[in-house]
């Protein structure tokens, strides 16, 4: 996942699984003489991200790591709780889960980073697959391996270092490191069918030690062995990023909310 010497920059939520990787990473870089910076991206939900920032700052302040801190409202001119007053149907994880993406990518970019590395970790990863394949969202499989490359047009690699590790083992993790980090979940996390496919897979997993590990390689192996069509690209017609059709996610996001907005105005 890390090659000698590379920049390399870690997602830190303030969440246990993001402070553990950041902790095994900047050991690991240690020997690689790679250079770790940290950010964390504020939504802008109040009461929730107020805290995490806080813990990311104090965890990356004593291992020595730079952190900084960039908003949807950076990028995008939109908090997620002024999101949430102007979306229709969309449940709020989907437009989150496609503007952080985008931020991501953006951040990366002006840091001018090799490696990007999120704390997704095995529970996230078959969750993923899983909600993939119920939404038939198959163009999306590759992008939750643990390795992969998003788009051509941002050439920094993604990798999720912690993407064969139970979330209960980092949390065990995180205990026993005496690591403080923040209990509060996201208010608008049960929207989606995330929360669902969490408890349906936890109760499999119970009656079925390791079904969580057969998932994986599932989720791993399925993309390389499925004879999808040559899918049409497109450059976006607004802001020229990689897309499957003329406009974007994140920009036909951002123009249904401008619309909503300019509704509510008149």
């Amino acid at each position: 996942m890390l090659n000698y010497g590379e920049k390399v920059l870690l997602m830190v939520s303030g969440g246990k699984d993001s402070l553990a990787m950041l902790r095994i990473i900047k050991n690991v870089a240690k020997s690689h003489a790679s250079e770790v910076l940290a950010v964390t991206i504020d939504e802008g939900i109040q009461g929730y991200r107020e805290d995490s920032i806080e813990i990311s700052e104090n965890a990356c302040s004593i291992l020595g790591v730079p952190h900084y801190v960039f908003g949807f409202k950076d990028f995008f001119d939109y908090t997620m709780d002024e999101i949430e007053l102007l979306k229709d149907t969309e449940s709020s994880c989907s437009i989150c889960g496609i503007l952080r993406r985008r931020t991501m990518d953006l951040i990366a970019q002006k840091l001018d980073v090799h490696v990007v590395a999120t704390a997704h970790n095995l529970d996230d990863i078959v969750q993923t697959f899983l909600i993939n394949l119920l939404n038939s969202d198959v163009k999306r499989l590759p992008w939750n391996l643990p390795v992969h490359h998003e788009t051509e047009l941002f050439n920094q690699r993604r990798i999720k270092p912690l993407a064969e590790i139970y979330e209960e083992e980092l949390a065990l993790y995180s205990f026993l490191n005496k690591e403080r980090f923040q209990k509060v979940s996201c208010p608008y996390m049960h929207e989606g069918i995330r929360s669902e496919i969490r408890d349906i897979v936890n109760v499999l997993e119970k009656n079925h030690p390791g079904i969580k590990y057969s998932f994986f390689k599932s989720a791993v192996n399925v993309p390389g062995f499925m004879s999808m069509p040559e899918m049409e690209r497109f450059r976006c017609e607004k802001c020229n990023y990689p897309t499957f059709s003329k406009k974007c996610s994140v920009c036909s996001t951002l123009d249904k909310l401008r619309n909503k907005r300019t509704k509510q105005v008149k």
